[in-house]
């Protein structure tokens, strides 16, 4: 008997194409599925078609079309590889009785690593330290130069799910005070672990905090919540982090808040769009660090992120309940 099939965009570096899935990826769907990429499912539609049980979405590829689902009459399930859905139409697809999953919990730890990283970076000026020190024309060595402490001080944490939770317990180590927004509040017992302190209105924390870390998902509430009012609040000293999706900051506000003196420092993993055009004016500031969308960017975080989407997969094909279900 065949195996079913999942349909993908294609394997990463073929064709020189870059952000594909990986190896390891196939490895782990192989063991009880045949992938087909989509350049070969193209070619000859009717002959996958039937078999197609699942698409596994990959960085927003392949893109998941009313088009696509109505060509796919056994299919049960787009299994996004990643935490953000936002590039998916949820109601859409589950009008075809087609379910949605993604890969929480996994890359908690390895996204926000990175946003205390970034907080650091930022923080302590490593990125123009290590670059001057490196330069040819440096002879000496100004002891003067001072950066920003980040123990003792206060950070912003907007969005206290998961992630954000993670942050706070990091941030809790550095001896940090913790302050919080989000759509609600999190168990009395929650917020004493890490000492945090509940803002029900994100513009009355933003005035108190040292650094404001972005960990939202990307929805129509959260599009743009960091724009020019918000800027104009914060400490002229403030540092901004975001881990989130570059859609929830207002890149032109950002940029205006840069070069007027607002805030200080802005440290991205996320941009809109990815990557930026080489023009765009952030990636000329000297007070802005952007990183490639890496969060989840560890070896172990993949391989585990594949390894739940494909359990998500074996659980709707096998009619059990998803690990991880998406419903709206």
């Amino acid at each position: 008997m065949s195996k079913p099939l999942v349909l993908c965009s294609y394997l990463d570096r073929s064709a020189g194409r870059w952000n594909g899935v990986t190896d390891f990826f196939v490895n782990i769907f192989e063991k009880r599925f045949k992938i087909i990429w989509m350049d070969d499912f193209e070619q000859d539609v009717a002959k996958y078609a039937k078999d197609v049980v699942a698409i596994a979405s990959f960085i927003k590829r392949p893109p998941v079309t009313e088009e696509l689902i109505k060509k796919l009459p056994n299919l049960k399930i787009v299994a996004n590889i990643g935490v953000g859905y936002n590039h998916l139409d949820v109601p859409m697809i589950r009008s075809f009785g087609v379910k949605v999953s993604n890969t929480p919990l996994v890359l908690d730890d390895a996204t926000s690593d990175l946003g205390m990283a970034l907080l650091l970076n930022a923080g302590r000026q490593l990125h123009s330290n290590i670059t001057l020190l490196r330069s040819p024309e440096t002879t000496q060595i100004d002891t003067n130069y001072m950066t920003n402490d980040v123990s003792g001080t206060t950070i912003g944490i907007l969005g206290m799910g998961r992630i954000g939770y993670k942050v706070a317990q990091r941030a809790k180590a550095f001896n940090m005070k913790i302050l919080y927004h989000n759509r609600s509040r999190r168990d009395e017992g929650e917020e004493a672990n890490i000492g945090a302190q509940y803002y029900s209105n994100l513009n009355e924390m933003l005035p108190h905090c040292d650094y404001v870390m972005v960990t939202l998902p990307l929805t129509a509430e959260t599009q743009k919540i960091m724009g020019s009012a918000q800027f104009k609040l914060m400490k002229s000293t403030a540092i901004l982090v975001n881990i989130s999706r570059g859609g929830t900051v207002d890149q032109d506000a950002l940029v205006h808040a840069l070069t007027h003196g607002e805030i200080q420092f802005a440290a991205l993993d996320v941009t809109e769009p990815e990557p930026l055009p080489r023009d765009h004016k952030l990636l000329s500031l000297e007070n802005v660090i952007i990183t490639p969308h890496m969060g989840s960017g560890t070896l172990n975080t993949r391989i585990a992120m594949a390894q739940k989407a494909f359990d998500n997969v074996v659980a709707a094909v096998d009619g059990t309940a998803l690990p991880s279900e998406v419903f709206k």
